[in-house]
């Protein structure tokens, strides 16, 4: 079994990266999403499990002390996680696993798994990511200004990733996304190891 590549992606909210990944999976099966433990309220048509791993700020802590996680933070007063093991194991059946995190988490997991591929996804302009942001009808005015504020902050750390996606065009950002999993495949290591037998028998 090759073991799979551990991809870290990250972008400011409203720049599509949910999106673009849900659409991904649907055309690989070979990929899967890390589901996050969080502290936060279960929202309206989520799915304990699913969506995220939902438990209580006593049992989240209680996991830090374990050293379960493999990149855990605070934002907005809630904490996330990911589940080391979990990915472990994901990884050793030949998955390669998504983790959606932001800036400081995708340092945390460079130096623990410096192997990792990370990508950045960035909107067209700020014009574009306020009105997306803004066409969800969900946030107030406020609220819209702070996320503008974090998003410009975590948009600031694009270059410390190896690869970028801009998300102008959403079946074009599709295309370059999966590129990138496409091309770690074909690499000479993962190659040599999956085609082992192909290669011996053309060399023999």
């Amino acid at each position: 079994m090759v073991p799979g590549t551990l991809y870290v992606v990250s972008a400011p909210s409203g720049a599509g990266k949910t999106s673009l990944v849900k659409a991904m999976l649907k055309q690989d099966n070979k990929i899967v999403v890390s589901v996050s433990h969080t502290t936060r309220d279960i929202r309206p048509g989520e799915v304990d499990g699913t969506d995220y791993n939902f438990v209580s700020m006593d049992q989240f802590d209680q996991m830090i002390e374990s050293a379960d996680f493999l990149e855990f933070a605070e934002v907005f007063t809630n904490k996330y996680g990911t589940s080391q093991s979990w990915v472990e194991t994901q990884l050793a059946q030949g998955a390669d696993v998504i983790l959606e995190i932001d800036w400081q988490g995708a340092q945390q997991i460079r130096r623990l798994m410096p192997d990792c591929l990370s990508i950045f996804i960035l909107p067209p302009s700020r014009e574009e990511l306020e009105q997306r942001l803004t066409s969800r009808g969900t946030d107030s005015e406020e609220v819209i200004g702070l996320r503008m504020s974090e998003a410009v902050s975590e948009m600031s750390h694009y270059a410390e990733y190896d690869y970028l996606v801009i998300n102008d065009d959403f079946d074009e950002a599709l295309e370059e996304l999966h590129a990138v999993f496409l091309a770690e495949r074909m690499k000479i290591g993962q190659q040599q190891d999956r085609c082992h037998d192909l290669l011996v028998s053309l060399l023999s």
